[in-house]
């Protein structure tokens, strides 16, 4: 079939739109008992046991020397709990930490929520919290940095902080971070995760609890690039990328979204995240990962320590939205 023809195909059956405000969380008031329904692939609230007890929660923990993880006496408004995960990064002794989730069971769409709060001195971020799919599926995050996707054997999206070379003060704007096989090359003839930022700038704010949820769905068939990408900020939709989606020009970083009918603007090509039926959204990964870099890359000098906390995570198969008060 013709390439343009499965784009228009892949156009007409995306999604008409995206739910906004109260999702699956409204029918459980502070999260209590969302980890019993069947949407619910996994849930992580900090509630219960001991730092050393995270590891038999999650497939793989990183927390070098004991020094990343701190409980907090910290929540988001609305929440039930009395305590979030802290994690710190200092440059020299660690580059931050994870928790690392094989999910349950391989599927075709995935939403991730989760609340998280920079510090009032936060610096800038090289990698953040990522998901998706390797075949085959392992308890442990894979590499592939700077290397194109095949097709059949991985792909992965982040939701990342970015400094678009300073423009935005640390921590920055949210953006995707993004590998498939159709990604672009770089300069340096490298593969790095394509950005694609919201057409308005999501500025994270320093000191403040934000409730983030994505949404990743594979293309339906091989052959289509139908798959999609969504970004909800406090309830509300700030990206949704999918085939159609007006875009400027590529960039072997990337591309930013447009308003439709914006002058100059390309229908976006859309996803082809795999070419295997077989390869599915299989993992979740809290990464909170700083080095140097992300600072020299802003035309800043970084400070010694990074902070960041994190609390009420929901992995599941539908729209989560913002925890619901009692």
């Amino acid at each position: 079939m013709n390439r343009w023809l499965l784009i228009l195909l892949a156009v007409s059956s995306a999604l008409a739109s995206l739910p906004e405000g109260s999702g699956l969380a409204s029918k459980y008031p502070q999260d209590q008992g969302i980890g019993t329904d069947p949407a619910v692939l996994v849930v992580e609230d900090f509630e219960t046991g001991d730092l050393a007890e995270i590891d038999k929660r999650w497939s793989e923990v990183s927390n070098k020397d004991g020094k990343v993880f701190a409980w907090a006496s910290d929540q988001p408004r609305g929440s039930g709990g009395k305590r979030s995960l802290q994690m710190t990064s200092t440059l020299g002794e660690n580059t931050g930490g994870h928790l690392y989730q094989r999910l349950p069971r391989e599927l075709e769409v995935v939403y991730a929520r989760f609340y998280v709060k920079f510090a009032s001195d936060a610096q800038y971020v090289h990698h953040f919290v990522h998901m998706g799919g390797y075949r085959p599926a392992t308890s442990y995050p894979q590499g592939g940095a700077g290397d194109r996707p095949k097709g059949d054997e991985r792909f992965t999206v982040g939701i990342e902080p970015y400094g678009d070379r300073g423009k935005h003060a640390a921590p920055g704007a949210w953006t995707f971070y993004a590998y498939w096989p159709e990604m672009k090359i770089s300069a340096d003839k490298r593969y790095w995760g394509n950005s694609i930022p919201p057409v308005q700038p999501a500025v994270i704010p320093h000191d403040r609890w934000q409730c983030v949820e994505i949404m990743m769905k594979c293309n339906s068939e091989p052959e289509l690039a139908d798959g999609e990408l969504a970004l909800w900020i406090d309830g509300k939709v700030a990206n949704h990328v999918k085939a159609g989606t007006a875009r400027a020009d590529w960039t072997g970083m990337g591309f930013r979204p447009l308003p439709d009918n914006a002058p100059g603007a390309t229908p976006f090509e859309g996803f082809r995240w795999r070419t295997h039926p077989d390869l599915k959204i299989n993992f979740f990964w809290l990464l909170f990962y700083v080095t140097e870099n992300a600072g020299r890359q802003n035309g800043v000098t970084p400070e010694k320590q990074n902070r960041v906390w994190f609390d009420d995570i929901v992995v599941a198969t539908e729209y989560v939205g913002p925890t619901k008060a009692r």
